[in-house]
């Protein structure tokens, strides 16, 4: 089973469109989220719930606007959940 939903969320001074799927496994729940950058390609990046019950990123490589916008990206698992 799995769970897709998108949300415009302001990243890197753009709006962009932020692509999530909910993903099951063995230790749990994670969101596989993807969003272009600004020359279209497709950046994707996982998020995981952390101890304190925060989702934060797991960008690789590191792309400062999406480090910027995890409390809006966080937000939009929790509305979600």
């Amino acid at each position: 089973m799995s769970t897709y939903f998108s949300r415009i969320i302001k990243a890197g001074g753009k709006q962009r469109e932020f692509n999530f799927r909910q993903l099951f496994h063995e230790e749990g729940i994670k969101y596989s989220v993807d969003v272009p950058d600004d020359k279209g390609s497709r950046i994707t990046f996982q998020m995981i719930n952390d101890k304190e019950g925060r989702w934060k990123t797991l960008a690789k490589p590191s792309v400062p606007w999406i480090e910027e916008a995890e409390i809006d990206l966080s937000n939009a698992i929790k509305e979600n959940v």
